[in-house]
């Protein structure tokens, strides 16, 4: 029987919109939910980082999802089972037991994710061709982007506009059961509009002892390959400012002046972070590609370097002269944004580069292991950090911090002409 064509515009923007928004909700809206239900800054960061884990973990279990079902399969029930685990967070947000029911169907929200990207990256590459995958990478590298906007600015403030007239929980709830729909929704969309490759079959031939052989001799051949241990530190530790940032800075924009913060909105927060700190982000990684794409990431590594930890001194300006202005602040926040997603060019690069061989895919897999495990480490102990410190004072040490990227930067050994397009 002929399949049915189906364009790839169709599903590729809803399914890399899917993609991210519950990324969203568990690194982000928990930490919004946890600070305004009156946890310290020290508790916030510390349970929030647990979170990451199953980004931490996922390459662990992702190759033995092919024992199970097909891609398409999987994609359209994690799909659903994010919609579920949406409406138990709304539903236990609003009651006595707010923390213990939130944390455990957070934790579900976080797992169900990390499967669901797998899934959705591999059957990207199986529902498209070659040339297709390269047209469409950044459309859904934008809807991914777009998604984070809608989380972070959109969601953020309808939940300052709502609270106004029925209060913190409840605003909360209403806002997780609308994307509790919107999963259900995407699900039966995903159901029937998803094509279905001849690729994307049940692998019957499959056995858990083959797989969980094929993953040891991944595994070991990972770090069998040269600089592995320079390769993790640089994976873990050039990031580090930002990793101690990202938590803080979100308690930091809100917290009332008399803990030394911004005393932002909600309304203002999502426009400040949500959207600003966005398009400067995507404006950097825009240019950082393009950039790489004609030096190569040898050329530009410095410079990317410089710009992933350099501009953290906004923060230090932002902390030491409490600007009352929205426009400083926004400006402040778009500079910090800009340096990194044009210096986060070279951390994504630098996996790729890492990953080539004969395992490419499923060391690459192992890399964004290591990348989650370089912002859950430094959660644990940040906002303990910063309510010891004084925001002040945090952001003094965040600077200091910048010497771990240079240092890690300096070890790396890379060929002249990878990232160039004249490379092979």
């Amino acid at each position: 029987m002929k399949q049915r064509k189906i364009s790839p515009w169709t599903w590729v923007p809803s399914l890399y919109f899917a993609e991210g928004l519950p990324y969203v909700a568990v690194t982000f809206l928990s930490i919004e939910i946890y600070m305004q239900m009156g946890l310290s800054d020290a508790e916030v960061t510390f349970y929030t980082s647990w979170l990451y884990l199953p980004w931490v973990i996922k390459p662990a279990w992702s190759p033995f999802l092919d024992l199970i079902k097909t891609k398409r399969w999987w994609v359209v029930s994690m799909q659903m089972l994010l919609g579920a685990a949406f409406a138990s967070v709304a539903f236990t947000v609003d009651t006595v037991w707010w923390l213990q029911g939130t944390i455990c169907f957070f934790w579900l929200l976080a797992f169900s994710s990390a499967t669901h990207d797998v899934t959705a990256d591999g059957f990207y590459m199986l529902g498209l061709n070659q040339h297709q995958q390269t047209f469409f990478v950044g459309i859904r590298s934008t809807f991914y982007r777009v998604s984070i906007v809608v989380g972070k600015g959109g969601l953020v403030a309808l939940a300052g506009i709502m609270q106004k007239q029925v209060g913190i929980q409840l605003s909360w709830s209403l806002i997780f059961y609308t994307l509790m729909a919107l999963f259900i929704g995407l699900s039966l969309y995903h159901r029937f509009i998803l094509p279905k490759p001849t690729e994307d079959s049940e692998h019957t031939h499959l056995s858990a002892a083959g797989l969980f052989r094929d993953f040891a001799e991944t595994f070991i051949s990972f770090f069998r390959k040269k600089q592995v241990w320079v390769a993790i530190a640089f994976i873990l530790l050039f990031r580090l400012p930002e990793a101690l940032i990202t938590p803080v800075s979100q308690l930091f924009l809100q917290a009332p002046a008399g803990k030394g913060g911004l005393a932002l909105s909600l309304k203002e927060y999502g426009l400040v972070n949500g959207t600003v700190g966005v398009i400067g982000l995507l404006i950097g990684g825009v240019l950082g590609g393009m950039v790489a794409s004609r030096g190569g990431l040898k050329r530009w590594l410095w410079p990317m370097t410089t710009a992933i930890t350099l501009p953290n001194i906004a923060y230090v300006y932002l902390a030491y002269e409490l600007p009352k202005s929205i426009i400083a602040i926004c400006t402040a926040v778009f500079i910090e944004n800009l340096g990194y997603g044009f210096g986060f060019s070279a951390y994504m690069l630098f996996m790729i580069y890492f990953s080539k061989g004969k395992h490419k895919t499923s060391h690459y897999a192992l890399c964004t292991g290591f990348m989650a495990l370089s912002m859950m480490l430094p959660g644990f102990f940040a906002g303990a950090l910063a309510q010891w410190a004084g925001y002040e004072i945090f952001f003094i040490i965040v600077m200091l911090s910048c010497l771990f990227p240079f240092i890690v930067a300096s070890l790396l050994k890379i060929d002249p002409e990878f990232g160039k397009k004249c490379a092979g």
